[in-house]
């Protein structure tokens, strides 16, 4: 059994993070950075390259009433590991006497001695030798420090503090306090009010010089040829105009057919037609809520090659050519790995460790919200496999880079391929992921079987100890806490499998343990010991930063479901990474595209781009049915809808496969924001000629810096920081860095709020155990008392679709958000192509919907700063499912129109069929329109009408109900995990669409459908045996009946499943409900004069 020690998180440099009294922990504001370039910073010394180690090969845990504590793990998987970065990869042992600790290695794996002599010692023991030694080797006896000083060629220049390598591009500043003892946060967040650009406060004068202080001279800059990154491409006007004409014209319509259908009722049932009024009358205004944001649509293109250029390329900023594009943290959040396999979440982590983007700017972090050991060691097993699948993607530069969708393409793998090793470096990279996948699937058998000798050697030894303390009394048998244990024989901290206390899954402490450590700042090449399996001579094998996340979760504490998990995430990243960028994954959503990170970067790093709070791509999914029954693609939502708001105020956040900018989730207003006089924005005003280059103060006037979400001042006190983001140090001195980094480059006069190019090819910080500890306590369930998480910071609380309101509220701050639709498909996931599970989808989205509509999150209740347009959207998205009340009386309508033999006009009039052909006509004629500019085909469009009506009969229905209950009786929601698990044959890759799992959403639908038929039945039986026939409304009523039928078409086909296997229960329930509705208004309201049909036919 591999050696584990723990030691508690003491450092003489971090006892504010050790302590365990969080009551009396401080927090110190920093400095206001002027965002100057700094010189590099030096290399890391002997003594930083000992803490990174022990950093990235230590299980971090910690929590509420728990010291911080590390546990070094030299082995978290049973399984080998080589890869240098890879967690258990220590080096050699320690050479002292009794000391089996690990020598410290650098970024190839080979071992760091801190002395000339070579003699090897671990962590711990050089930090004994330097402390109680006067820092002498015990190998040559001579001291430590000469040695680290000649080796690592230190210049005293540049040695810098714990603090001044956190802001490593920026120089500390002292804060700018009033008399009120009160500072300005726009001095805290900003050096200046203006920034950088020309003309502002930080450019220097005409007579300064230009080409020596790397500026460059204006005359320069305006000549210079500048190309944007990013263009808008406008939809034709031979298509939008007509398409905006005609939504006049349908709203025209539709307003004199309500009119005209008020002024004629139906005097022989006046309550038909009050029913079918009042329907009618709120489709309208429903129809008008989801149209009117669709007359702005855009289309928007990157250009990938200027990116290259302004960023990765030599230049007299960057003579080295490192890349200088910002930092993107990568969040994957999953909660169960029963309803979650491992093995789809660690495809997912393969692509992203994958994607074309510089090794040292890209983070991934995994959240597992159950805190399971099985999600724990398949990451372990991904990362192991990453360092072969990686550098075979970058080799051969492979689309898709997730390996099961990779391996299982349906074309030539072998097509544009030219190096002639692609075969068989192919052929063994698929025997690697085969052996990957089985070890990936025995997880769960092999930390079973495991944990069961681990408890039974417990067992014993607990026994032999209790017979030896009592071995005249009779032994009692002995209780061990059934343990889940780790590889390297030690207890699981997280959730065991047999819950226990402290280790259940709404109890247990906090977990961090870097699977990959931090890479190296300069590419490294692969070596003839990497080309065990492939040549790897010419290939970067490094590997992003790879960190596994548990929070802590404890009884009496809400977790919040995801927005909780998301929120722990951003302070744990913040501290460790800080990347400026942030992209969330859902755990079965991958990157399709290596290169859609460039694509999202290239919005925010153009001109004006940091005024976009996220970039969101549009959801594709993989194993969806040909005929996609269900509508899951979900393209009309995806291609109209959000182009559409694109041209607004950009798309709503759809809670997966989205950029964010991270200070926008801290809550902080855009850049030169300013108040609108008039919310009614159109997007049909005028394009203004481009404002000339501004003076000094102009700009200064007009850039305001980013203030938080408060009304009332504008300032805050030292006190409001930590309320605001809770008691972390270094949390808060991230915020600054996180800003200045996320600025585009101010490489043109537009340009206003830009940072100098150069600036983010400094050294990568490496981590050390104080900041690791800190992390652990960002994420405690403790550390969001008494702050604004989830009220104005981070993923907002409150809603079952937090996703939507998070986007809102940065919105209603005034920031825009772009939709970015690329050639290849940015990301794939799965949906549920099961009935029952789709509906159940359809369920929580539609609650989540009704909880914004009866929350503050009103769009009606919305600031100035949200367009009218995007207003009238959001406003949709809360009303939206309270048109299933009214869809639900309206299919009903035919029905009970057959059965009474009345309909809900007079008679079918020619102006009745006038206005019912102008209104089909212009929806027939929008819908080619939109199809036209969105690209949907149309039975993509047909589907999604089938479902509109589907999902509208049943989930929408149930979700008002549960709002309501939410609403006025207090009573909660809560939905559990959609399972990702395929269906029973295994062989057929839609065996999940024949698979029928009752639910009671079905019942309404269902109903629907057997009262519209026997309606039909009946009212024909009537029409044929009548003695004076009414024709026209049997085929007025069956007319609107069979519309009724035809788009339950797809849910009448879903109750079949493959073998009819639809439950008894289904039919004997809604066969019920159709005979007692038909039967009871048959006996109501019988057909009038005309009780006695057909002769001897005598209708009850």
């Amino acid at each position: 059994m591999a050696s584990d020690r723990r030691y508690s998180h003491h450092n003489d440099d971090s006892d504010l993070y050790s302590s365990a009294d969080f009551a009396t922990y401080t927090v110190q504001v920093p400095s206001t950075p002027d965002n100057q370039p700094m010189e590099l910073t030096k290399l890391p010394s002997s003594k930083e390259r000992v803490e990174d180690q022990y950093a990235s090969s230590s299980l971090f845990t910690g929590g509420y009433n728990l010291a911080t504590r590390a546990s070094l793990k030299e082995k978290v998987i049973e399984s080998e590991t080589s890869h240098p970065q890879m967690t258990g990869v220590n080096g050699s042992e320690c050479e002292l006497p009794g000391c089996d600790g690990r020598v410290m290695s650098n970024e190839r794996g080979n071992d760091v001695v801190p002395c000339e002599c070579g003699f090897k010692i671990c962590r711990d023991c050089y930090k004994d030798m330097t402390r109680a030694s006067d820092g002498i080797c015990p190998g040559c006896k001579e001291p430590y420090e000469g040695k680290i000083a000649e080796v690592m060629k230190l210049d005293k220049s540049q040695a810098l503090s714990k603090m001044e390598r956190r802001l490593s591009i920026m120089k500390s500043a002292s804060l700018k306090r009033s008399s009120t003892n009160e500072f300005d946060q726009n001095q805290w967040l900003f050096e200046t009010k203006g920034s950088y650009g020309y003309g502002n406060a930080m450019w220097p004068k005409d007579d300064e010089g230009g080409s020596s202080n790397g500026f460059g001279d204006r005359s320069d800059l305006k000549d210079k040829q500048w190309r944007p990154l990013t263009r808008k491409l406008s939809i034709s006007a031979a298509i939008l105009s007509p398409y905006r004409l005609l939504i006049l014209a349908r709203m025209a319509v539709l307003g004199l057919f309500l009119v005209w259908r008020v002024s004629h009722p139906n005097e022989d049932a006046l309550w038909l037609w009050g029913m079918s009024v009042v329907c009618e009358i709120w489709f309208a205004f429903s129809w008008l809520l989801d149209q009117l944001p669709k007359i702005c649509p855009i289309n928007r293109i990157t250009d990938l090659d200027v990116l290259k250029r302004k960023f990765e390329t030599p230049n007299e900023h960057n003579p080295t050519g490192k890349s200088d594009l910002p930092g993107i943290d990568m969040f994957v959040s999953t909660a169960d790995p029963e309803k979650e396999p491992p093995l789809v979440t660690a495809n997912t982590i393969l692509s992203i460790l994958a994607a074309d983007y510089p090794v040292e700017k890209l983070s991934c972090y995994v959240s597992d919200d159950g805190g399971a050991l099985l999600t724990f060691e398949a990451m372990a097993e991904a990362a192991s496999f990453a360092n072969l699948w990686v550098p075979f993607c970058r080799k051969h530069d492979i689309e898709p880079r997730n390996p099961e969708s990779y391996f299982n393409l349906k074309r030539d793998p072998y097509k544009n391929k030219v190096r002639p090793d692609f075969v068989r470096d192919r052929r063994r990279i698929k025997r690697e992921y085969d052996e990957f996948k089985v070890r990936t699937n025995g997880l769960s058998d092999s930390i079973r079987r495991r944990s069961e000798a681990y408890n039974t050697r417990e067992e014993i030894k607990a026994l032999k100890k209790q017979r030896e303390a009592d071995f005249d009394d009779e032994v009692e048998n002995v209780k061990i806490p059934k343990a889940t244990w780790m590889a390297d024989g030690t207890h699981w901290p997280g959730t065991w499998t047999v819950s226990a206390p402290e280790h259940s899954r709404g109890d247990h402490a906090s977990i961090i343990q870097v699977m990959l450590k931090p890479p190296s700042d300069e590419p490294l090449k692969g070596t003839e010991a990497d080309s065990r399996f492939m040549d790897l001579t010419e290939v970067d094998i490094r590997l992003p930063l790879l960190v596994y996340v548990s929070r802590e979760k404890r009884p009496g504490y809400d977790h919040n479901k995801k927005a909780g998990a998301m929120n722990a995430l951003v302070r744990a990243s913040a501290i460790m990474s800080n990347g400026p960028f942030i992209l969330n994954l859902d755990c079965d959503h991958y990157i399709y595209n290596s290169k859609a990170l460039r694509e999202g970067i290239c919005f925010m790093m153009d001109r004006d781009g940091d005024r976009i709070c996220y970039v969101q791509f549009p959801q594709r999914f993989e194993g969806i049915d040909p005929s996609d029954r269900y509508a899951n693609h979900n393209t009309v939502f995806f291609d109209v809808n959000m182009r559409a708001l694109d041209g607004v105020q950009g798309p709503v956040y759809v809670g997966t496969g989205c950029l964010f900018r991270r200070i926008a989730l801290y809550g902080f207003d855009p850049p030169r924001m300013k108040e609108s006089s008039n919310c009614c924005s159109s997007c049909f005003a005028r394009r203004k000629k481009a404002a000339s280059v501004a003076s000094a103060p102009e700009i200064s006037r007009e850039n305001p810096s980013l203030v938080m979400e408060d009304p009332e001042s504008e300032e805050m006190t030292t006190a409001l920081i930590p309320k605001k983001f809770g008691n972390s140090y270094m949390f808060i001195d991230s915020i600054p860095l996180a800003e200045f980094q996320g600025r585009p480059l101010a490489d043109h006069p537009s340009v206003k709020n830009g940072r100098p190019p150069g600036a983010l090819t400094v050294l990568r910080r490496l981590l050390d155990a104080s900041t690791v500890a800190e992390a652990i306590s960002a994420i405690s369930c403790w550390y969001e008392d008494k702050t604004e998480w989830g009220e104005r910071v981070g993923w907002i609380y409150g809603s079952v679709t937090e996703d939507v309101v998070t986007g809102y509220r940065m919105h209603n701050r005034g920031w825009t958000s772009v939709y970015c639709v690329t050639k290849r498909d940015a990301f794939r996931g799965t949906a549920p192509i099961n009935l029952t599970d789709r509906l159940h989808q359809v369920l929580r989205w539609a609650t989540g919907s009704v909880e914004i509509f009866f929350s503050r999150n009103n769009a009606i209740m919305a600031s100035g700063r949200l367009k009218f347009l995007q207003r009238i959207a959001y406003l949709n998205v809360g009303i939206y499912p309270f048109t299933s009340i009214f869809l639900i009386v309206y299919c009903f309508l035919p029905a009970l129109s057959l059965f009474s033999g009345k309909f809900i006009v007079q008679s079918l009039s020619v102006s009745f069929l006038i206005y019912l052909l102008a209104i089909t006509l212009t929806l027939c004629l929008l819908a080619i329109l939109e199809i036209k500019w969105s690209g949907v085909t149309l039975e993509e469009w047909w589907r999604n009408e089938q479902f509109w009506l589907i999902g509208g009969t049943s989930a929408h229905l149930a979700a008002v109900l549960q709002g309501l209950l939410k609403v006025i009786a207090g009573i909660e929601i809560s939905f559990t995990l959609t399972s990702k698990s395929a269906g029973d044959d295994i062989d057929d890759e839609f065996a999940d669409l024949y698979i029928f799992k009752w639910t009671a959403l079905m019942i309404p639908p269902v109903t629907i459908i057997f009262t519209n038929l026997i309606a039909i039945a009946v009212a024909f039986s009537r029409t044929i045996y009548s003695t004076n026939p009414q024709w026209s409304q049997l085929i007025g009523g069956v007319f609107f009946s069979v519309w009724v039928l035809t788009h339950l078409y797809p849910f009448a086909k879903g109750l079949m499943g493959r073998r009819g296997r639809t439950p008894t229960i289904v039919y004997v329930w809604s066969g019920l409900l159709a005979i007692t509705i038909s039967l009871l208004w048959v006996a109501i309201d019988p057909p009038s004069n005309n009780s006695q049909i057909g002769g001897s036919f005598q209708f009850p």
